[in-house]
Parts: structure tokens; C-alpha cells; sequence
């Protein structure tokens, strides 16, 4: 089948770059699963996700799609493309060299820098152009719609903050230390955490009114949660946390988290007894109250 030489010609992509394809999949933004049900056959690649991949592997996208445009832009196999299918850049301007990551992440990257500073709705495609030194058709032809452009955004944050956690924990045996500085970590004290803790609450709202958004967003809690529980479990065996229902507490210290730091951002900068270290402090204190096993003798 044609659609299995596409999903051969991508595999040949993925083995040039010489990385994992969960790797590759968080370069060209997409969900892993995604990725892989592609290649085994079971779902189409669509137009923009063929454009992203012939950016990161350095490949001509005509050659590596060979296909039209099918139903709800997704890719169907046999045909030349045509522009409606992956619209090319603007001809008219020089090609910038390509970003590190390719140009896909870059513009994922700036298009949370903006959110952050803007919030969703205020953030143009001409703004995220300007930012990545490039045209707007250039951002069409990775992400050809603002809805593509935020799942794509909320993946980049999910993988971000996932990838930051593991190498933060790498060779943290105690419990109580890891669940100290998971902690640390979604404490807004640096000027990046502030960054991305506001890009976390535009994208809540989002999360309210969009079926996807909202599906990534119940998907990274059920991680982000059970990323904690698992802590909890580890020190209820070690001995460092009285027997507690793990679930439920993991529950109600992310809930805690989120409250916090909703409030600190939100609250003047400077005020006594409102900013990070006093939240850090609260959950520090919510930590050695509910969890933290007596010391015996």
C-alpha cells in the first residue's frame, strides 16, 4: 500500500536523525502514540505533520509526501502534492538558517514564550513570525491553524516539565527528598517557573472550552499525579511517610500546588507572606503534617 511507503519513507527519516522515535516526536511536536500508530499503518499522517518531519530530517517534502490532500487534512497517498496539501514558505524571502531543533520547535518554543507574556488570545501569527524571524506562511506550513499551534504548545510544556522532573530526580533514592524537590520544581521562585506557571493557567482556561486541549490537559494530571503517588507509595515503604492512601494524597498536595501558585502569581510581587517561599513553606508544612511518619523513640 501507498500509505505504508509514506510511513517507510518517514522510518528512514527517524533512523537518519539517529534518535529514539519518542525523540523524534517531541521535535516535531506530536504525541508519541500518534507517531507510532502512523508508522504501523492504523492512522494517516496529516499534511503539517509531513512538513514538520521533512524539516527535521532536511528532506524535500514533495518527495517524502508523493500525495493530496484527503478529508479533515489528512494525507492520502498517490498523488503529487499540491499547495493546498503543504503550502511552502514565502518564496519571497531568504530562508533563515534553520533553528537549533529545527524550525517546528522553534516556533513552538516562541509561541509559549508569547503566551506567557500575553496570554493565548493575544498572541497573532505575525507575532510568532516576528519572534522566529520568518513569514507567516512559514508558521502555516508547520501548524496551518491556532488550534494546531496550542496543542502543540501544551504538548511542548507537558514534555518539558515531564523531562525537567526525571533529570531534576535521576538517582534520588529517598523519598522524602524527592517529593521535597518535585516541590522545588513547581515552586514559581525563578523568572522561568513564573513563565511557565503562566502559560499553565491560560492554558486552563483553554482546557474549559476545547475537547483537545482539555484531553492533554487531563493527561498530563494523570501523569503528573501518579508521578507523586508512586513517590508517596515508595516512602510509605521506606518508612519516611505514615501508611496513607496514596492517590488520595497525591490529589490533595497537586491541588494544593496549583491553588498556591495560582495565588502567588496573581498577587503583587514583594507582599509580605505571598510569594514563593512562603508557598513552598505552606506545602513544606502540608508535607511534614499528613505525610512525614513520626520518628520513633
Amino acid at each position: 500500500m501507498q500509505q505504508d511507503e509514506v510511513a517507510a519513507r518517514v522510518r528512514q527519516v527517524i533512523d537518519a536523525t539517529g534518535v529514539s522515535a519518542r525523540e523524534f516526536a517531541r521535535r516535531i511536536v506530536i504525541d508519541p502514540s500518534k507517531l507510532s500508530r502512523s508508522l504501523n499503518g492504523t492512522r494517516r499522517f496529516t499534511a503539517a505533520e509531513l512538513a514538520r518531519i521533512a524539516d527535521i530530517g532536511g528532506v524535500d517534502v514533495g518527495r517524502l509526501i508523493g500525495a493530496t490532500a484527503g478529508a479533515a487534512g489528512e494525507v492520502t497517498a498517490g498523488a503529487a502534492a499540491t499547495p493546498s496539501t503543504v503550502r511552502s514558505p514565502s518564496p519571497s524571502r531568504s530562508p533563515s538558517p534553520s533553528p537549533e531543533g529545527g524550525r517546528p520547535l522553534q516556533i513552538v518554543r516562541e509561541t509559549v514564550r508569547l503566551i506567557a507574556e500575553r496570554g493565548f488570545h493575544a498572541v497573532r501569527v505575525a507575532d510568532i513570525a516576528a519572534a522566529c524571524h520568518t513569514s507567516t506562511a512559514a508558521i502555516h506550513y508547520h501548524f496551518p491553524g491556532r488550534d494546531e499551534l496550542l496543542e502543540a504548545a501544551v504538548r511542548w510544556c507537558m514534555d518539558e516539565d515531564t523531562r525537567r522532573r526525571a533529570e531534576a530526580t535521576a538517582g534520588t533514592r529517598h523519598a522524602g527528598d524527592e517529593l521535597r524537590l518535585l516541590i522545588e520544581l513547581q515552586t514559581p521562585r525563578t523568572e522561568q517557573q513564573r513563565r511557565q506557571w503562566c502559560v499553565w493557567l491560560d492554558l486552563w482556561a483553554e482546557a474549559a472550552r476545547s475537547t483537545t486541549v482539555g484531553r492533554l490537559h487531563v493527561e498530563y494530571y494523570r501523569q503528573w499525579r501518579g508521578t507523586v503517588a508512586d513517590v508517596i507509595r515508595r516512602g510509605v515503604g521506606q518508612g519516611v511517610f505514615r501508611p496513607v492512601d496514596a492517590d488520595g494524597a497525591a490529589l490533595a498536595l497537586t491541588a494544593l500546588i496549583d491553588g498556591l501558585a495560582s495565588q502567588v502569581l496573581a498577587t503583587e510581587p514583594g507582599l509580605p507572606g505571598t510569594g514563593a517561599p512562603a508557598m513552598h513553606d505552606a506545602l513544606i508544612a502540608h508535607v511534614d503534617a499528613c505525610l512525614t511518619a513520626p520518628v520513633s523513640g
